[in-house]
């Protein structure tokens, strides 16, 4: 049965291994041969062969199939297991209810299987201690190779990372061992802080994507200090923007007082800064205060004055309202009685002294208009306003702040108009405001503001709609156009459901949405 180089014992070696199902075959195509029993091994190792070369290759799964693929259900299971660091694999032939190795590599996330290194992360008091396996690592990160496999490898069990929160970096692993990504609002700079770190870079893409679509007034300013310190300067480019269309939303946030000293500077000498000097001044007395008790100071008026350092100085308070100087600034107490005489003298003296104060205003944001309508007209019976709405909808390419909207006036000579205009996304209301205008009779256009510009992402409709009350007809516009091109920004219009008083996409009122870009 063995030739002088043992070569029909090796391929019976190999053909005990195979499951039964495989050997019947094997026998019964042996037996088409010769009867004799010596000579059925040739044609095994012939078979053998054959089915090597000759067809399909296939994976291991499909030759010796044994049970079926894990549900989603069972791998959600054993991940909210691991997240909660009690996994233990209960079946010894775990491996076999996952068909890809993404599934398997996903069990040994926070898994003490075959573990053969340890992290202990967050500062004192906090800390959380998350297993791991060094190949997993390593293949997921540069920094994990260097550490565990580089020339300067240190072959410890534990490590310690102080500099971490546990959240964040059981969300790194969770992307290193199952290629998912894991992020929520109040995780998301810790991550991208441990995917910075351990350069992991499409984890980190993922979060300031994430950051960028959550961008709003409320946190553009902390967003602006951590992007400066992450290096991201797409990321800053958008906080600026928002920063600077929605100013005094986003220096009123809670965000704005916890924002470092280097940062407030860089605010507060923008010149494109769109918000009244009397906000950006209480903005600054806010943030002095906050840092009185992170410095752990007394909040008084001497100490708010000396945190703010020279930084008081980029405030442009004299290009205040004399009112709001004289009934804010002056009686703050921040300023000291010389620079307070010598801005009064600014305000009021023909012959002006000199100050540390920057005097020229802020140049702020320049309003764009897109216009809808190629013309308009007036009749005899229209337009007329009886408390009905009119309504359209728009969407952008481009992110943008609906600052108001222009409104046609009186075809009747002069006239007033109340108007309550607002400005909803699927039915929630973002923006609204009730104000009068008073038009001359003209075929002009008339600005009516938001009380704060409105941020408009892109890709998405929104309903600008307005109720109008007046007594006198008014002008209308005609040859709408669906499109509108404003620089780099392209508008869509259509019909909208909440216009009851005749308004669409081809006339009606609403000739011009106003904003910032």
């Amino acid at each position: 049965m063995v030739d002088a180089k043992g070569r029909n014992m090796k391929c019976l070696t190999f053909l005990l291994m195979l499951p039964e199902s495989v050997k019947s075959k094997s026998s019964k195509g042996s037996k088409k041969g010769s009867p004799s029993s010596s000579s059925k091994l040739p044609p095994v190792c012939y078979e053998i062969i054959t089915l090597k070369t000759k067809k399909k290759k296939k994976m291991a799964a499909e030759i010796f199939p044994t049970k079926k693929p894990a549900s989603a259900t069972t791998v959600q299971q054993y991940q909210q297991q691991n997240l909660n660091n009690n996994n233990t694999i209960q079946c010894c032939n775990w491996q076999g209810l996952y068909s890809t190795i993404r599934e398997r590599n996903a069990v040994m996330f926070n898994n003490e299987l075959m573990a053969d290194v340890h992290f202990v992360v967050g500062q004192s008091g906090g800390t959380q201690r998350l297993p791991g396996h060094r190949y997993v690592l390593a293949v997921g990160s540069s920094v994990f190779h260097a550490m565990f496999y580089g020339e300067l490898a240190e072959d410890k069990d534990e490590i310690r990372i102080p500099d971490v929160e546990p959240p964040a970096f059981l969300a790194m692993l969770k992307y290193i061992y199952c290629d998912e990504i894991d992020l929520s609002a109040d995780t998301v700079l810790a991550t991208l802080y441990a995917a910075k770190k351990y350069i992991v870079p499409h984890l980190a893409r993922a979060c300031v994507n994430f950051l960028e679509t959550s961008l709003s007034a409320k946190n553009a300013c902390i967003l602006l200090s951590q992007s400066c310190l992450f290096e991201e300067p797409d990321l800053t480019q958008r906080c600026w923007e928002v920063i600077d269309a929605q100013a005094e939303l986003a220096l009123k946030s809670e965000g704005f007082c916890d924002i470092d000293a280097q940062t407030l500077e860089s605010i507060l000498q923008r010149e494109t800064l769109n918000a009244k000097e009397i906000v950006v001044f209480e903005a600054a007395l806010s943030w002095a205060e906050a840092e009185c008790q992170r410095r752990e100071m007394n909040t008084t008026i001497d100490n708010k004055r000396k945190v703010l350092g020279q930084s008081v100085y980029l405030i442009r308070i004299p290009t205040m309202g004399l009112d709001d100087f004289a009934n804010g600034a002056a009686q703050s107490g921040v300023l000291t009685l010389n620079e307070t005489n010598d801005i009064f003298l600014w305000y009021t003296a023909a012959k002006k002294p000199e100050l540390q104060f920057a005097c020229q205003p802020r140049k702020g944001l320049t309003p764009q208009k897109c216009h809808r309508f190629q013309s308009c007209a007036y009749r005899s019976n229209q337009w007329r306003y009886r408390g009905r709405c009119d309504s359209i909808q728009f969407a952008v390419d481009k992110r943008v702040f609906i600052a108001g909207f222009g409104l046609y006036g009186s075809s009747c000579g002069s006239a007033e108009y109340t108007a309550k205009i607002e400005l909803k996304r699927q039915g929630v209301v973002l923006g609204t405001n009730l104000s009068k205008y008073f038009s001359d009779g003209s075929s002009n256009t008339f600005p009516v503001w938001f009380e704060y510009p409105v941020q408009i992402e892109p890709d998405t409709f929104y309903t600008a709609s307005v109720v109008l009350d007046g007594n006198e007809l008014s002008y209308f516009g005609q040859e709408g156009m669906t499109e509108v091109q404003c620089g780099k920004v392209t508008f869509q219009f259509q019909c909208s459901s909440d216009s009851t008083n005749g308004t669409g996409v081809q006339g009606g009122q609403i000739p011009e949405l106003i904003f910032y870009a």
